[in-house]
């Protein structure tokens, strides 16, 4: 699955005004984080993670190990911002960030 640039312009667009739903400190990513990760993807499709990390390359080695793990594709990624998405064809309509935009704004 790979996003086209057309979706990520539309994705970037949306994940602007999202705020973050998940804090990736220097404990790294455990259990508790992986699951809440899911759970948002689950429900959201599109997140925003934001990681409380000051080394740049700690972050993209761990953003890179989430993405992995959670088999989420990497949408942007601005300084301690990553946005990330994750389709989920039964996603629940009224919480997910993609389908509430998309009725909003008409199908693209």
């Amino acid at each position: 699955m790979s996003l086209s640039q057309a979706q990520k312009k539309a994705f970037r667009s949306i994940g602007h005004h999202l705020n973050p739903v998940v804090m990736i400190s220097e404990n790294g990513i455990s259990e508790g984080v992986l699951a809440e990760l899911d759970r948002a993807l689950n429900d959201h499709e599109l997140i925003k993670v934001k990681f409380a990390l000051p080394e740049r390359d700690e972050r993209s080695a761990m953003l890179e190990e989430l993405i992995e793990a959670c088999g989420a594709e990497l949408v942007q990624k601005i300084g301690k911002m990553a946005l990330l998405y994750r389709r989920n064809p039964q996603a629940n309509p009224k919480l997910s960030n993609v389908q509430r935009y998309e009725g909003h704004h008409g199908r693209r």
